[in-house]
């Protein structure tokens, strides 16, 4: 259904396929934008090869005939294995998760080993999506940050063709899912000073037509371009055509100034998105980010979505389960370097384990067990789950909000709550790791094994600490577990 989506979006474009360029790269293949760009130049019939920081079986399964090479984007050695034989590379990397005192600094070493990189392997263009607003005024780190990056990649002799966005709206992308859950469960919002600031949201669909369509028209190579929406919109229009969409009565109090940094915070524990990110993104709301010009239109001719298409489109994709790539598949920072169970050398020392036996299908089981989490939750003791969750999230981490990208079918990498998806063997074994805050290192692993008269449905959940902390929590825990799992596994039976 992926590549079926791009098929249909890339019909749009005005530009005409151009593979016999050679081979094209995409750093931050695994994020966001870059999970949507692979297979729309698929589709296109360019030859992809994506840089990824971990290896992952999830990636090869996914894009049939991409080649994966591992790099670490502070290695220039690395970048420059990962450039050999390259034509054109797509700059998809940020660190926007790292915080404000590590994030200039990493951002820009990375963009100088690419522009070296580039340079020594002989690589015609570079393409960069970065961070639209004005040059000359003060902005947040976030923005300042994506502009010092495009400086950075143009200071070399390859040419660069920047494009520059503002809020991107689509299903999955942090900025809709901040609206949507604002406006689903705050029957009252108020509306600082700074939430009339203009803005230019452009769609996810816009921005990956012109990413392909730049990489087709000559004329933009070395240039720089602003994008958005035909809709110049305050935060504020944003939240009322939310609520007039979701057709729900909301009444928008005008209130005195609230702090941006609390107002962040407020917002992690309303919405999926932690307060990492919402905190990256509110900081540069005082900033007004709107075109400049429209000269890409000229270049590249097509109809911009509006935003309420935009929001339209994005919520269409959500009911039908059809949203592919999502803000959480780069998060929390460098979870595809975490420790794997099977990587630890030793049997956690604590672990619980529960089964059942039944009659049922390994297939509907394993069906059963892939739909937990998420909206439909974990079909029993909602309320433990949710509260873990909740101070998990006060604690500034990932939380029971977080949901999944999917709510029928997971995949490798997938996240589902605080939990993320480690193994995956269809019918057989689905196996959890934790990325909630932990004195410790937790796994929770479903199983499905024949049986002499049906099959044996079981649960294990696997702790690894050595302080003093992590054994009290496990301790403090265990009294639960009898309850908690047994009771999962039942109703994962009975609702299969």
């Amino acid at each position: 259904m992926e590549r079926a989506d791009a098929e249909l979006m890339c019909e749009l474009l005005p530009t005409r396929p151009q593979p016999e360029i050679g081979k094209v790269l995409i750093t931050g293949a695994t994020g966001y934008i870059g999970g949507q760009l692979v297979p729309a130049l698929l589709t296109r019939g360019y030859s992809v090869r994506i840089m990824v920081r971990a290896p992952s079986p999830e990636l090869a399964h996914r894009w049939k005939n991409v080649e994966i090479v591992v790099a670490d984007a502070q290695s220039l050695g690395q970048v420059e294995m990962a450039m050999e034989g390259i034509d054109t590379a797509y700059f998809l990397i940020h660190s926007l998760l790292l915080g404000p005192e590590k994030l200039e600094r990493v951002e820009i070493k990375v963009a100088e080993n690419f522009r070296t990189a580039a340079e020594k392997k002989g690589v015609r263009r570079l393409i960069y999506l970065g961070g639209l607003g004005d040059e000359q005024g003060g902005h947040s780190t976030h923005l300042r940050s994506r502009m010092a990056v495009g400086a950075a990649l143009q200071q070399g002799p390859v040419p660069v063709t920047v494009l520059r966005a503002a809020i991107i709206i689509g299903a999955g992308s942090a900025s809709y899912e901040i609206l949507h859950h604002l406006v689903g469960k705050l029957p009252v919002i108020p509306i600082p000073s700074w939430a009339r600031t203009r803005c230019q949201p452009i769609s996810i669909h816009d921005v990956i037509l012109l990413l392909v369509g730049v990489l087709e028209t000559p004329e933009t190579v070395g240039q720089s371009f602003d994008i958005g929406g035909p809709d110049i919109l305050s935060y504020e229009d944003m939240i009322r055509s939310m609520a007039a969409i979701l057709g729900r009565r909301r009444w928008f109090p005008v209130s005195p100034p609230l702090p941006i940094k609390l107002t962040s915070y407020v917002i992690s524990l309303l919405t999926p998105v932690p307060h990492a990110i919402t905190w990256c993104l509110m900081e540069g709301v005082v900033n007004e980010v709107v075109c400049r010009n429209n000269r890409i239109l000229d270049l590249i001719p097509f109809t911009p979505m509006t935003y309420r298409n935009a929001v339209l489109m994005a919520m269409t994709r959500e009911e039908q389960d059809r949203v592919h790539t999502r803000w959480s598949d780069a998060y929390p920072p460098a979870w595809e370097l975490a420790i794997k169970l099977n990587e630890l050398g030793t049997v956690p020392r604590y672990t619980t384990e529960y089964s059942l036996p039944t009659l049922k299908s390994a297939a509907v089981l394993f069906e059963s067990i892939s739909r937990i989490g998420g909206d439909e939750g974990w079909f029993n003791s909602n309320w433990l789950w949710r509260l873990r969750g909740l101070l998990d999230r006060m604690f500034m981490g990932v939380g029971t909000s977080r949901g999944r990208r999917n709510q029928t079918q997971l995949r490798i990498n997938d996240v589902v709550d605080f939990w993320r998806v480690e193994q995956l063997q269809p019918d057989a074994m689905l196996l959890l790791r934790a990325e909630m805050k932990l004195p410790g290192r937790a796994w929770l692993r479903f199983t499905i094994e024949p049986g002499d008269h049906g099959n044996r449905l079981g649960v294990k959940a696997f702790f690894h600490t050595d302080r003093v902390w992590g054994k009290l929590y496990w301790y403090a825990c265990l009294p639960f577990h009898h309850f908690i799992f047994n009771d999962l596994i039942r109703q994962i039976e009975k609702r299969s």
